[in-house]
């Protein structure tokens, strides 16, 4: 698919995973009953669109591709490193019917620690604002990088 902008990508991601969240997921433990999909954050990233995902039951940072994805012709299940201004991530590649080709890496999974969408799309926002703002002062896991954590013990 030709990604034309942020808005479109996230009418789309969010079309899908509520069509996979009412069918596939339907009546999964793993769904946290007080979160929605919502997709956020995507912009142009090199070759791809950057964003994250947040579904009942996982939070992922997703790539999709642009006209020159290095990635986009490995096979669902490959994984690459993708770097960022905050260091190297491991994404998998993925493959949807409606949206064709993609990338992610999980960031939460599953979702039960998350009261509600609000400190789920708060985690959201502060991963992708981490992830782009440049290196880290000290080696971070990925859940301090989610929890805001950048700051020195």
């Amino acid at each position: 698919m030709a990604w034309q902008d942020g808005e479109q990508i996230q009418q789309c991601l969010e079309a899908v995973f509520n069509q996979i969240l009412t069918t596939r997921m339907r009546d999964m433990p793993v769904l946290n009953p007080v979160l929605a999909v919502r997709a956020l954050g995507f912009n142009r990233y090199n070759a791809d669109w950057a964003g994250v995902l947040i579904t009942p039951w996982f939070m992922n940072l997703l790539l999709l591709p642009g006209g020159q994805s290095p990635w986009l012709t490995q096979a669902p299940g490959s994984k690459f490193a993708q770097v960022f201004p905050y260091g190297s991530f491991e994404f998998t590649v993925a493959d949807e019917a409606e949206l064709g080709r993609y990338a992610q890496c999980s960031l939460f999974s599953p979702m039960f620690q998350f009261a509600d969408q609000a400190a789920a799309v708060v985690a959201a926002e502060s991963a992708l604002q981490a992830l782009l703002a440049g290196p880290a002062p000290r080696a971070i896991s990925r859940r301090d990088l989610l929890r805001g954590n950048l700051v020195r013990p």
